[in-house]
């Protein structure tokens, strides 16, 4: 039996052993989840405003995945998902230069068919069109991507057996009460694996916060609505702070006086302080004027082994959408390229060699016990992990670098 078919059978013992109340005869999965949608889901549904109607036709043949990454048996303590046989991807993976240069060619098409749509967008909430077209293209491949999952399968699934229950049972409420104020028929209502909804991928809870209306047809359609999908990415940035004519950052030279270590939203400074310590911009061109008195944030997401930034706030309102450093810098460069036909970054992502994310993570918690922030140890280098190694190293005599390789690994190995 493969190791994949072994855990599938394991996960689905469990799942008979558990899933019914104590007592009761062994249940399939399907039998223990409709026990649970019918006893535990629908009075919680119920109570905040479902109609049974809409529960019925949300649920009717809706079956568990069981192929859902991080399901927990019901009834089993939630364990952390191990990270053992996943590669940990360095950043100049996210960054193909073949998919920028075709998503700016098709964005630049898309800026010109839809420019008075962007318009009034950008009039409407501040976000410039060149970036409402960037999140637009990474979430859904400008609406190409296929969005194929029954969103109360997906999170129903998660909310009965997942590991954060508590997390998709509220998006699962979510789902439902977008069923019942009828901006679609439920079996149009389709997913993400994960359960994002329409072109944007939004989550059902952020569908209720921020999906507008700006076809005026009366229903807030992220899924076959190009005015609604846009407006919504809009009003989502804009709702989290989005600042209005407002750059989202610039890439820049970092000369090896300046820390990398000083990277980081907690830690900005004026632009004055950063030029002043010999940071200029890529190409010598000057920076806006109107950002001459406001605080700017280091930014380098491989650290020494890759390009640098100095970003504005608006920076970490495109993480608010997804909280990867590595994203909200996509979104921001192919915005440029749709806009500005921005060249490639000026410096390259080197290469690291082969890690998993369980390599990280070993090195995330050794930092921590060292007594460093990394903002948890789960295999992901973030700014916190950057700057905790950059920290290290200098104490150890090292030059710092900022960022995970084999080398500091084996280095950790031996400590």
């Amino acid at each position: 039996m493969s190791m994949r078919r072994c855990i599938m059978f394991l996960q689905v013992l469990c799942l008979l052993l558990f899933a019914v109340p104590r007592g009761a005869v062994a249940a399939s999965p399907e039998t223990a989840f409709r026990h649970w949608l019918e006893n535990v889901f629908w009075p919680a549904a119920h109570a905040h405003g479902i109609p049974r109607s809409t529960f019925d036709a949300a649920f009717r043949n809706v079956q568990p995945d069981l192929r859902l990454p991080d399901l927990g048996p019901p009834g089993l303590p939630s364990v952390p998902r191990k990270q053992e046989q996943r590669e940990f991807g360095a950043p100049a993976r996210y960054f193909s230069e073949r998919s920028l240069r075709t998503l700016a060619a098709q964005g630049r098409v898309l800026l010109k068919r839809h420019d008075d749509l962007l318009r009034r967008i950008e009039m409407t909430w501040g976000v410039p069109a060149r970036i409402v077209l960037a999140i637009w293209a990474r979430e859904s491949n400008y609406g190409h991507a296929r969005i194929p999952h029954n969103v109360f399968r997906i999170l129903g699934t998660q909310a009965w057996t997942g590991r954060r229950k508590a997390r998709f049972r509220r998006e699962l409420l979510a789902a439902l009460l977008i069923a019942r104020d009828g901006h679609l028929p439920v079996s149009a209502l389709k997913s993400s694996w994960a359960g994002a909804l329409g072109q944007p991928q939004m989550m059902p809870s952020t569908y209720l916060k921020w999906a507008v209306d700006f076809d005026g047809d009366g229903k807030r359609d992220i899924w076959r609505s190009i005015p609604d999908v846009l407006a919504s990415i809009a009003s989502h940035l804009a709702g989290h702070g989005w600042q209005r004519n407002r750059d989202w950052g610039f890439e820049v030279d970092v000369p090896a006086s300046v820390p990398c270590f000083l990277e980081g939203p907690d830690r900005g400074r004026r632009l004055e302080e950063w030029l002043a310590m010999g940071i200029r911009r890529i190409g010598r061109r000057p920076f806006p004027t109107s950002e001459r008195n406001r605080r700017l944030f280091l930014l380098m997401p491989a650290g020494r082994y890759g390009p640098a930034f100095l970003v504005t706030r608006n920076f970490y309102v495109l993480k608010e959408y997804n909280m990867s450093d590595l994203y909200a810098l996509f979104v921001g460069h192919l915005g440029d390229r749709i806009r500005f036909g921005a060249l490639p970054f000026s410096r390259p992502w080197r290469q690291i060699g082969h890690m998993l994310r369980s390599d990280i993570a070993r090195m995330q918690r050794a930092l921590e016990r060292l007594g460093h922030d990394v903002g948890g140890a789960d295999g992901l280098p973030g700014f916190r992990t950057r700057r905790s190694l950059g920290l290290w190293q200098k104490r150890q005599g090292l030059r710092p670098t900022c960022f995970p390789t084999p080398r500091l690994l084996r280095r950790f190995r031996r400590s």
